[in-house]
């Protein structure tokens, strides 16, 4: 059994209970974490009862401590951004992050398709750790996103949502298409729900803020200033 986790923004307590009360075989962090300390300090209670595996938000390049404190815990190798991993038997791949206009931001052609690009344009003071900006580091580049195509998954998690969603992107419903993935997981609109895209094919769940879903996208645990949850499915 797979928990999924929406945005904790800081609280992490829906986690833990969830975890002491289902024991699943893992859990899923949807992103923006908002880390005060180390990802495995805040699920101590839990790190020896699951295992831990996210991928970005947004919100997790605001600051320097909150980027230091998710991708420099003893966690950071279970980052699902940009790769597929094997998880309770299931093949799960992962889209962290966000689109972003100076980026990259469907249905608009790429403008810098990698890092790289735009590391190039980066004045010295522009650049973070001698890096691109912090906040381009939890941004989707064109180039994560193709390499994703080439693989195969069961599940795709992703920050952003696909088209389920008034605010999602049709580009990754086409990514679930090439994955194989049968459903998808999302979280930043702070939204439960559940839909299907791709002419019914694709089993879609938004979760809400701190909240909790299972595999089945049955909603756990509701977060605080969450929206409600809305059951009923829908085919688009």
């Amino acid at each position: 059994m797979i928990l999924f986790a929406g945005d904790p923004h800081g609280d992490f307590k829906p986690i833990i209970r969830g975890v002491k009360a289902y024991s699943p075989q893992a859990v899923v962090l949807l992103g923006d974490c908002d880390l005060e300390r180390s990802l495995d300090e805040e699920l101590a209670e839990i790190i020896d009862k699951t295992e831990v595996w996210f991928i970005p938000g947004n919100h997790d390049g605001d600051q320097d401590s909150w980027y230091d404190n998710l991708f420099g815990s003893k966690l950071g190798d279970r980052n699902l951004h940009g790769r597929v991993v094997e998880i309770d038997g299931k093949r799960i791949a992962g889209l962290g992050g966000v689109f972003r206009e100076k980026i990259w931001r469907p249905p608009a052609k790429p403008r810098f398709p990698t890092r790289q690009d735009l590391l190039h344009t980066c004045g010295r003071g522009q650049r973070w750790r001698d890096s691109i900006p912090r906040k381009h580091h939890v941004t989707i580049f064109w180039q994560e996103y193709v390499a994703l195509w080439k693989q195969k998954a069961d599940i795709l998690v992703t920050h952003e949502a696909p088209s389920s969603h008034r605010f999602g992107f049709k580009e990754l419903d086409d990514l679930a298409l090439a994955l194989g993935a049968n459903k998808m997981f999302h979280g930043h609109h702070h939204e439960h729900y559940s839909r299907t895209i791709c002419r019914g094919r694709i089993a879609v769940h938004g979760v809400g803020k701190a909240g909790i879903c299972d595999e089945n996208g049955n909603v756990l645990i509701v977060g605080k200033e969450d929206y409600q949850p809305r059951l009923k499915w829908s085919a688009t």
